[in-house]
């Protein structure tokens, strides 16, 4: 325990004097006690009662005081605080698909909105990065704390070109390691499975995987889960659009895209993440209840002050009751 206002404990030097001064008080009252005893006044059973509680009011009022003289030190005393800390990705898919408005305004439009209300939910403790992918991927905005950056970074996002889930699961993992991960596409597809790479672990990190779920491109997006898997990620997959899907027109051909789902809940499955499906703007909120992340115990420096005043008073109402019910007074 360390103290702002260290030089006011000189003020608990007042406490001998007064530890003096009452025992001093006491012998003279012991002393005319005995005077009147030999005079004949002998003391009741109820008297000698009182006589042996007549330290306890005493003893709470000193405890108060001492506790009193400490909090006007400022005590600062460092606690365990539990708090929830990791890193989430937003992955999004920016292909044309998402271009279709079988979600209001459109399927990016609903993404970026679901997106804004999970951003908004999360504690200062939380990392939050962007990835936006189609064919390829990149990391548009890099795992911070900063949830202005990240709603920026949302805010930006533009569809163009065809959906590469692996691309997007393995540019997240990336952004997750904060390096460049070195994958053999050759390694991934060993049977059932999956590969035994190791790029470390990061338990304490999910990935947002927000899209159709049309895949287009490689490497194969469950392989590629299964490298997170191992690596100690989750990834809880959205499915933005419908299953029964629509029409969109890309550089002037009307193409059918519709909502994959058996595909994203496979993705979401190989992680021991989940499925949810994103049918209005809101169903992403819930997803932060759902996010398996770290509890760590941070030590954090916390004034007391106002804790020990509570106990010094509580301290003197306690013994200010047990007074007036045994004396009749206070003091």
């Amino acid at each position: 325990m360390s103290f702002l206002l260290a030089p006011m404990l000189v003020s608990l030097l007042l406490l001998p004097p007064l530890l003096i001064g009452y025992v001093s008080l006491q012998r003279r009252r012991s002393r005319r006690v005995a005077e009147l005893a030999s005079q004949g006044f002998v003391p009741n059973a109820a008297t000698l009662r009182l006589r042996r509680r007549r330290h306890v009011p005493f003893v709470f009022f000193l405890s108060a005081l001492t506790v009193l003289l400490v909090a006007l030190a400022r005590p600062v005393t460092t606690v365990s605080v539990p708090n929830r800390e990791g890193t989430v990705i937003l992955a999004f898919d920016v292909s044309n698909s998402m271009r279709a408005t079988d979600l209001s305004p459109t399927r990016i439009g609903a993404a970026k909105s679901a997106a804004r209300a999970f951003v908004d939910r999360q504690p200062s403790t939380i990392k939050i990065g962007v990835v936006a992918f189609n064919d390829g991927g990149v990391v548009t905005q890099q795992p911070t704390r900063d949830k202005q950056q990240v709603l920026e970074a949302i805010k930006r996002l533009t569809p163009q070109g065809g959906t590469s889930l692996g691309q997007g699961i393995f540019t997240s993992m990336n952004a997750i390691a904060g390096k460049a991960l070195a994958i053999d596409p050759t390694t991934l597809d060993q049977g059932p499975d999956g590969p035994s790479i190791d790029i470390g672990y990061f338990g304490s990190a999910a990935v947002i995987l927000l899209s159709d779920g049309e895949n287009t491109g490689e490497p194969k997006p469950t392989d590629v889960a299964k490298v997170a898997s191992v690596a100690g990620v989750k990834i809880y997959t959205i499915g933005i659009g419908r299953p029964e899907g629509t029409v969109v027109e890309i550089d002037g051909f009307n193409i059918a895209t519709a909502l994959d789902e058996p595909g994203l809940r496979e993705i979401a499955d190989v992680t021991d993440g989940r499925y949810f499906a994103a049918e209005n703007a809101a169903a992403l909120a819930s997803i932060y209840d759902s996010i398996d992340l770290e509890w760590q115990s941070v030590k954090q420096k916390t004034e007391v002050t106002g804790l020990l005043a509570g106990i010094s008073t509580a301290l003197f109402v306690v013994g200010a009751t047990l007074s007036l019910l045994w004396f009749g007074r206070v003091v």
